[in-house]
């Protein structure tokens, strides 16, 4: 090699590592985690990307102006898309729990829920973009789109904490006949949830419910005397003899995943549980299959 090529490699080494360096830490992680997955079949298009119409809908923040079908939208005042049908089968809506709750973990050797919840979503969107769909959240701060650059999006939306212990599924903008990915412990309020997914449901989405538990919030382990606080420290209560609870929340624990699944049978959609002790790998594997197999 010539002292030339030696320096011009040196150099383009040293941008790789600047570029690399700048990347948020999630979206490394993310990238690794998706390439571990051997997509095989998975990593193919979908059928459906002809021409075949499907439906007008009205446009959203952060549609590109030239999907606008200016023939329609010059009957009114309102601008419409005109969406293909394979594009309805290629859009995915994701809602990630980035409340207080979720930023717990019962040791140093195992990762917040809230880290592996990001890990799956984000992991689980580059293995979609890359099959040629569009990823997006629910709501109308980040839209479906494909490609590299909404990745990268969605890896800077999904790194806000809420500062709520547990923040409510937002159910807002999600296209008709799309599919969802819900990631949350789902530990809260249960009506919010029932109700984000049964509008869901009602516009023809179907998609998948992660449940994501520390191993000790379904082994329940704790003895003796014991304070109980929410990450956020807005919920406290102490106790001198923690074992004496531990039936009655191991009851209401089973009480609110019976819940889930009755309200995801309801609607049309698939419940699944990780535990953060397990693989990630296997998780998002599950998840992708699952997502494949959630169209309406």
């Amino acid at each position: 090699m010539t002292t030339t090529a030696a320096s011009n490699a040196t150099d383009l080494r040293h941008r790789a590592e600047v570029e690399a360096g700048s990347l948020p830490p999630l979206l490394v992680q993310a990238e690794q985690l998706a390439g571990s997955v051997l997509l095989g079949e998975h990593g193919r298009r979908r059928a459906g990307m002809g021409d075949d119409f499907w439906q007008y809908r009205p446009a959203q923040p952060g549609d590109s102006r030239r999907l606008v079908d200016h023939r329609r939208s010059a009957r009114g005042d309102q601008q419409f898309i005109r969406e293909r049908e394979g594009q309805i089968a290629q859009t995915v809506h994701i809602w990630v729990d980035q409340g207080g709750s979720m930023r717990f973990a019962s040791s140093l050797d195992l990762p917040q829920k809230i880290d592996r919840a990001r890990k799956l979503a984000l992991a689980a969107s580059i293995l979609m973009v890359r099959a040629g769909e569009r990823v997006g959240l629910t709501g109308t701060t980040l839209p479906p789109r494909s490609g590299n650059m909404q990745i990268l999006r969605l890896a800077e939306a999904l790194s806000h904490d809420d500062s709520t212990d547990y923040a409510p599924p937002e159910h807002h903008a999600m296209i008709p006949h799309a599919r969802g990915l819900f990631i949350s412990d789902f530990l809260g309020p249960f009506d919010e949830l029932q109700l984000a997914l049964t509008k869901a449901a009602d516009r023809g989405l179907r998609g998948v419910l992660l449940q994501i538990l520390d191993p000790s919030e379904e082994q329940f382990p704790f003895t003796g005397r014991t304070v109980f606080e929410s990450v956020t420290g807005q919920l406290r209560h102490e106790t001198l003899k923690a074992s004496a609870l531990r039936d009655r929340y191991l009851e209401r624990l089973a009480e609110r995943r019976d819940a889930l699944d009755q309200l995801c049978r309801a609607t049309g959609w698939r419940m699944g549980l990780h535990h953060t002790g397990d693989s990630a790998q296997t998780a998002l594997l599950w998840l992708y299959h699952a997502l494949e197999n959630s169209t309406s």
